[in-house]
């Protein structure tokens, strides 16, 4: 029975700064759905939130961190990774999220997300991926699918896209994945999972544009749902080299790469910090 004088609460409340709210964000646009995957990812995944940390770079997506109820970051174009990283190494207790956009991380961040993901640094990287620089007037990005159009290439893009599942694999990530937000479970399910992996975790997220991506493009928001439900194909391990965006021949989705191997802070500690030191460094504590 409905108790008028109790104020009604959503399951996410307790994550969000609903001071903030309502979001900045635009009608039809993904990244609401990709942050509500993000947070109940964190809350189902049963991590001490107390020592969880979310950073963002500059962007649409890099709002995210203004809005999340935790010790939150939202640092300077392109700098999102190696901001992350400095916390990981300093505090290596510390589960640190990172959520952001394709243009923020793989355009002027691009070279901190390669070494990161080589030295597989413990962090959680989710990247929604709309296509274009969406903030500051729908340019080219990296991800850009080939003709599509932009403010930039109103002839349409000559050049080919990043394929980032393959970026991350390359590079030495532990954990691959990607979702579109009409996935909103898959997508959730994967980013916990990703949370829960020891080393580089990777979840690209594809998301609608519609005021400067899809306008330029003649496709609105239901138009990007129906792309999702009708042109993609799940299968979980394909090779990273198959998962190319081009959704005329159709889009590959899935968990791709989920492996182990010594993290950044294991290698540092067998190296830099040898048993005898260890020891040494314990026995000096008051």
């Amino acid at each position: 029975m409905n108790q008028p004088n109790k104020q009604l609460r959503h399951p996410l409340d307790d994550l969000l700064r609903t001071d903030r709210i309502p979001h900045i964000w635009c009608p039809g646009c993904g990244i609401g759905t990709a942050f509500s995957a993000c947070l109940t990812a964190m809350k189902k995944s049963g991590i001490d939130l107390e020592k969880t940390v979310m950073i963002s770079g500059i962007g649409c997506s890099g709002r995210g961190a203004g809005y999340v109820n935790l010790d939150s970051y939202h640092t300077t174009h392109g700098r999102a990774i190696p901001f992350a990283t400095g916390m990981k190494l300093a505090n290596p207790e510390l589960n640190v999220v990172v959520f952001s956009g394709d243009g923020d991380l793989f355009a002027i961040g691009g070279n901190h997300f390669i070494h990161a993901a080589r030295r597989n640094v413990d962090l959680t990287v989710v990247c929604v991926n709309n296509f274009n620089y969406g903030m500051t007037g729908g340019q080219v990005a990296a991800t850009t699918p080939f003709m599509a159009r932009t403010t930039t290439t109103p002839a349409g893009n000559p050049d080919a896209p990043f394929n980032l599942p393959l970026l991350a694999y390359a590079s030495g990530a532990s954990y691959i994945a990607r979702w579109t937000i009409l996935h909103a479970r898959d997508l959730m399910e994967s980013i916990q999972e990703a949370i829960l992996n020891r080393g580089f975790s990777f979840v690209e997220v594809l998301s609608p544009c519609p005021v400067n991506y899809g306008r330029r493009n003649k496709e609105k928001a239901m138009d990007s749902m129906r792309i999702y439900q009708e042109r993609t194909l799940i299968r979980n391990d394909a090779r990273p080299w198959e998962l190319d965006i081009d959704f005329d021949k159709g889009v590959i989705l899935g968990k791709f790469i989920e492996t182990e191997r010594p993290t950044c802070t294991d290698r540092y500690d067998t190296v830099c910090r040898p048993k005898e030191l260890l020891e040494e460094m314990k026995g000096s504590k008051p």
